[in-house]
């Protein structure tokens, strides 16, 4: 799931550096938008641990997503903003201990019937939220912004910095959360669930703890969703039930599914490309979600690894000349130690 080669690696940086770059010859408006897609890119991401990574499919992926937000909302007395340094631990802190919970339930069932627990989960937090007055009921509140810095010190959000302010941010916060899970992939802790995603009966019987790592690992999926659900409420400043119902869990699977289902950069590619189709989509025609299914159809019948699959596919291609390169070039034989051996000739008779 991450990248092996070095061309890979640059390319990867040489991404994230045009990301930052992009505000100096962007509008406002698609500033808004790229920071939309950052947003949805993070969740994606934390889903994507649990996906591609342990390969547990879930449906109520987005009721960690929403309770980190209404988190925020709970916790703002009147319309006081807190600082970003309250409100980030408190709403990942809560998403992180519904999803310990919630995991300690589903994750006693595989397959089919986990999706089916997790959805089952979903919508009850989407029932408290919608039929309840604990955060406006079915039509939502406006919830006060974080403040972004401590008292005596914030970034710029007016009405002309907002834009640039949250692009930035919204872009940090994409690129620590890839940091985070790729240091979790590389570790011994993610290697134990790819074990578990190829083999879990295998990993089970070499001793290891599988129902505690899918635990752990459900648990840092809801507490990084609640990253993205707490960064929803600084750019939108708004809470309603549908940040927590199934079908913003299925629009992160589908941007996993569009960006590469087998690699960390599927689903910030996955999400900017959702997000630019259903822009340029909304421009073109106002059959918008038929423009987009056919699209996404085409993307998922034309590169089945999605659309990192391109870039693996060079990369593969790169890898395949290296290879054939070193096989055509001559090395002298070393000895044991490591040292040049002198290469024996035999006379001629």
């Amino acid at each position: 799931m991450l990248p092996q080669t070095r061309t890979a690696r640059l390319a990867l940086v040489a991404g994230f550096v045009a990301l930052a770059l992009l505000p100096l010859v962007l509008p406002p408006f698609y500033l808004m938008l790229g920071s939309t897609a950052f947003v949805a890119a993070t969740f994606a991401l934390s889903l994507q641990l649990l996906v591609g990574g342990t390969g547990l499919v879930s449906l109520g992926h987005a009721a960690f997503f929403g309770i980190a937000a209404y988190s925020v909302y709970l916790i703002s007395p009147g319309d006081t903003p807190l600082s970003v340094f309250v409100t980030l631990p408190v709403a990942m802190i809560a998403a992180g201990l519904s999803a310990l919970v919630i995991g300690a339930f589903a994750l006693r069932t595989r397959t089919f019937f986990f999706l089916m627990v997790t959805l089952a989960f979903g919508q009850m937090v989407y029932f408290v939220f919608h039929d309840t007055g604990l955060g406006g009921g079915a039509d939502g509140v406006f919830a006060p912004r974080p403040i972004l810095g401590i008292e005596g010190f914030s970034l710029p959000m007016g009405r002309r910095e907002r834009g640039l302010t949250l692009y930035y941010v919204n872009l940090a916060v994409m690129a620590a959360t890839f940091l985070v899970l790729a240091g979790v992939l590389a570790s011994l802790f993610g290697r134990v669930l790819v074990g578990i995603r190829v083999n879990e009966h295998r990993m089970r019987m070499l001793g290891y703890d599988v129902y505690a790592y899918k635990l752990a690992a459900f648990t840092l999926a809801g507490a990084l969703a609640g990253l993205a659900g707490h960064m929803f409420v600084v750019q939108e400043g708004f809470v309603n039930p549908e940040l927590v119902g199934w079908h913003r869990s299925a629009e992160a699977l589908l941007i996993i599914i569009l960006g590469g289902l087998g690699t960390l950069v599927g689903p910030i590619l996955g999400a900017i490309a959702l997000t630019a189709l259903g822009e340029a989509s909304q421009q073109l025609t106002e059959r918008q979600l038929l423009v987009e299914g056919l699209v996404i159809l085409a993307v998922v019948l034309v590169l089945p690894r999605g659309l990192a699959g391109l870039f693996s596919r060079r990369a593969r291609s790169a890898v395949a000349v290296e290879v054939a390169t070193a096989e055509d070039t001559p090395t002298a034989q070393t000895g044991p130690l490591g040292a040049a051996a002198p290469v024996r000739t035999e006379a001629a008779p």
